[in-house]
């Protein structure tokens, strides 16, 4: 044990992320389920995280938040395996890939395709068939910047694994949950072999929610 906690919410990818991260480099955590979407969840978020989100790290005394920022401080701060790759440009690639996960990719694959997709509808919630179109209509640009930097093999390549790996993955594992998604991933053939790299992994296999496992399988 490295003093490490993790603070987060099954469901959420950005709690995945870290955890996949958390697995790469084989680092011992203890880990705490917080729901921040009732009343009690943003209770204990209370002195950890001003905006009442998930996750959060705490290393000791030093709490930190923003996946994107605990990511970092993981790779930065504890042994190999690096999760930050050697060269300037594949550097600028893992920062451009978290910029295009957190500004583009999130809202309309996640919080359109799967949420009401697939996330809602399993929580007996009405969805939004309209907010599902929207989601894949959006969706084609975003991917398409993916395939390129996954094409160009820099990063996203699937053998060397890097924050961007991390922070992509649970992202795309719930948009390709719903079929019509998935046909736009196969669509990218970079995109898609990386995908399918990092679904073989351990990281990714130990850190899926078992929701996912029931309802679209393993595959």
């Amino acid at each position: 044990m490295k003093g490490l906690a993790l603070i987060g919410f099954e469901h959420s990818v950005y709690t995945r992320a870290v955890r996949m991260a958390l697995h790469e480099k084989d680092l011992a955590y203890d880990y705490d389920e917080v729901d921040p979407f009732t009343p009690a969840g943003q209770a204990a978020l209370v002195g950890m995280h001003p905006f009442g989100r998930v996750p959060v790290l705490r290393h000791y005394a030093f709490v930190l938040y923003e996946t994107a920022a605990i990511l970092g401080y993981l790779d930065d701060g504890f042994d190999a395996p690096p999760l930050w790759p050697k060269g300037a440009k594949a550097r600028a690639r893992v920062i451009q890939v978290e910029g295009i996960v957190d500004s583009y990719l999130y809202q309309p694959l996640v919080r359109q395709v799967f949420s009401h997709g697939i996330y809602l509808p399993h929580l007996g919630e009405s969805a939004d068939p309209e907010t599902v179109a929207a989601g894949l209509a959006a969706s084609g640009t975003v991917l398409d910047a993916l395939e390129e930097i996954a094409g160009a093999g820099l990063v996203l390549n699937g053998r060397d694994i890097t924050r961007a790996d991390c922070h992509l993955a649970p992202m795309i594992d719930y948009f390709a949950a719903l079929p019509e998604a998935r046909a736009l991933l196969e669509a990218r053939p970079a995109l898609a072999h990386w995908f399918g790299s990092m679904a073989e992994r351990g990281s990714f296999a130990q850190t899926r929610p078992d929701f996912m496992d029931r309802l679209v399988g393993t595959d």
